[in-house]
């Protein structure tokens, strides 16, 4: 015997988190911004005042025209109309004008607010998170909630001033034929509670599709050399299309839902204007009413007045669950919060040229898979220190876990005595200076690449940076041009002699250097050994190396395995030892040689 499926419930219209987000947004946003909105809704009641006066006008315009037939009364309605319509156009001109610049600030302030939590947030938010997901937030789902928050809510508004307004004057002519029009509400209201539903649910697969879509895409872009050299453009093709059709279809859910609504509001419409002729004619023909042809012609023009903008409210509130679904697709960034912050009480001042010790450290990126087990190490101030080891050993990690890029999951990490969990974040931060492997390169000119870890420095200490990084020549031949998006124009040791170039201009007195020379041919690293001697000398340098014969002359060489230090020591002493060090050197020795 088969279980009976569960029967699928219907999700309220607007739950409750769609009440507070919505609050949310009216106390962050739009509270600030009263007296401009009481001044809009203002300016749409005198339009909902139009059009019952303009009823009451036509009316007496039939009047005229049935009865007395005196042609200046006539003239003189058709006055009063126009310049009925002519304070109506100036107020539609107005509302749209006022709301799209309170919407713009709106979505202004929301931006700035989540572009400055999103700096907020750890390192490890970045790492888990698509890039894709955060453009669509920051960028797409903000602009489309600004669209609907201006003008297609005071459309809104304004419909559903003019649908209260002139219903309210209907009913004051004719209660009992008004009251036989509206039978039909039940069904309308049905109708919006099904397609809500129904909106809301594929509007949320369409949004995390277009996350994945936009990711896609950035994927792509930035791997298209690789796609290139490896001919595989048309499996990329094939994949964006997927990608493509996925949005396709799911939006042609939303759309094929929403679509339903107009008939069913037509069909609505022309039960309820047969309703009205038949039921109005018939109240016109017989004696026992107070009805006229204009009466009758007036009140059929005034359910036109208030269908044809309730179709426009439907369409509303059927975008309104889209919308909904966006404000807490955006909202939800705030549920991200950053872990790594100031103490309370945290010291600015350290002793910066202290040593830095890491004191039975134990680390993890995830439960799964432990890195570090009580690790410990001492880097000793003034001094070049140098970490080496197999891929996956947990070098770089070092360096992040220094800076607070990461927390430790047990142990400490101090700085002159001090731990650094007790500094200023950014007093911290601001102690070190980082060339590393992965160097973000921004699409401008060299001159403001390397200015961009010092805005305030002058020319004269830009060039002195580039002169010891070994790149003026190359700002010199090419100006002001930019270097391409993530510096794509630039091979990978001019990008890294950019780093170089920054570390110079910063100035920190710790030095990290995360295969500060990877990317350099031998000459080039040649070329500005010099240079980085002087970089480090006084300061605390710490280096991770590959390229072992770049670190012989290091104070002190840590060798890690699999998270563990394994040697540690000087490296001819190291070489003495045939330990893991030794073994690492021939075999590089021996690679260089072979070639």
């Amino acid at each position: 015997m088969t279980e009976p499926k569960p029967k699928k419930t219907r999700q309220p219209l607007y739950s409750a988190e769609d009440r507070d987000n919505l609050r949310w947004f009216w106390h962050n946003y739009l509270k600030s911004k009263s007296p401009w909105l009481l001044l809009v809704l203002l300016m749409i009641l005198v339009q909902g005042v139009v059009y019952q006066q303009f009823l009451s006008m036509t009316e007496s315009g039939l009047r005229v025209i049935f009865e007395s037939g005196v042609v200046r009364d006539l003239v003189m309605v058709c006055i009063v109309v126009f310049f009925l319509f002519a304070v109506r156009g100036l107020m539609s001109y107005l509302v749209p004008l006022i709301t799209v610049r309170i919407s713009n600030q709106a979505i202004y302030d929301m931006r700035s607010d989540l572009i400055g939590h999103l700096m907020s947030l750890d390192l490890a938010y970045f790492e888990r998170t698509k890039s894709g997901e955060i453009i669509q937030k920051i960028v797409t789902q903000t602009q489309m909630l600004g669209v609907f928050v201006g003008l297609a809510t005071a459309n809104a508004v304004r419909d559903a001033v003019t649908v209260i307004i002139v219903s309210g004057y209907l009913i004051w002519k004719n209660p009992l034929l008004f009251t036989t029009a509206v039978v039909v509400l039940p069904f309308i209201i049905w109708i919006m509670n099904y397609v809500s539903d129904r909106v809301k649910v594929t509007q949320r697969d369409a949004e995390t599709a277009l996350g994945d879509y936009m990711n896609g895409i950035e994927e792509t872009v930035n791997g298209m050399r690789t796609v290139k050299i490896a001919s595989q453009e048309p499996m990329e093709q094939n994949r964006l299309l997927k990608g493509t059709g996925s949005i396709r279809d799911l939006m042609n859910r939303v759309q094929i839902t929403q679509a339903l609504v107009m008939p069913s509001i037509d069909l609505s419409s022309a039960f309820v204007y047969v309703l009205v002729i038949g039921g109005g004619g018939y109240m016109v023909l017989s004696p026992s009413f107070d009805m006229d042809g204009a009466g009758i012609i007036t009140f059929l023009l005034g359910m036109v007045m208030v269908f044809d903008p309730a179709r426009l409210l439907a369409q509303f509130f059927g975008g309104l669950q889209s919308n909904l679904v966006l404000l807490d697709r955006v909202r939800s960034l705030y549920s991200e919060t950053p872990t790594i912050d100031n103490a309370p009480n945290a010291l600015s001042k350290f002793d910066t040229g202290g040593d830095i010790a890491l004191r039975d450290v134990r680390f993890s990126y995830s439960a799964e898979q432990p890195l570090f087990d009580d690790l410990n190490l001492t880097f000793r101030g003034g001094q070049v220190s140098a970490i080496v080891g197999a891929t996956g050993s947990g070098k770089t990690t070092i360096l992040s876990l220094l800076s607070r890029l990461y927390d430790v999951n047990d142990g400490s990490i101090t700085i002159g005595e001090t731990p650094i969990d007790q500094l200023q974040v950014a007093k911290l931060r601001g102690s070190f200076s980082v060339v590393a492997q992965d160097i973000v390169i921004f699409n401008s000119s060299i001159w403001d690449n390397i200015r961009y870890v010092n805005p305030e420095a002058s020319e004269e200490d830009i060039w002195r940076a580039a002169e010891n990084a070994e790149i003026a020549d190359l700002i010199r031949r090419r100006g002001d041009k930019p270097v391409g998006p993530k510096g794509a124009q630039l091979s990978g040791g001019q990008k890294q002699r950019i780093a170089i170039a920054r570390a110079f201009l910063r100035d920190a007195p710790i030095l990290l250097l995360d295969e500060a020379t990877s990317a350099l041919d031998q000459a080039t690293e040649e070329r500005i050994k010099s240079a980085l001697e002087r970089l480090t000398k006084g300061k605390t340098t710490i280096v991770v190396a590959h390229r072992l014969s770049s670190i012989a002359d290091a104070d002190r060489i840590f060798v890690l395995e699999s998270g563990q230090l394994v040697e540690q020591g000087k490296h001819a002493d190291l070489l003495d030892s045939s330990g893991l060090y030794a073994q690492l050197y021939k075999a590089q020795k021996r690679g260089y040689d072979g070639r």
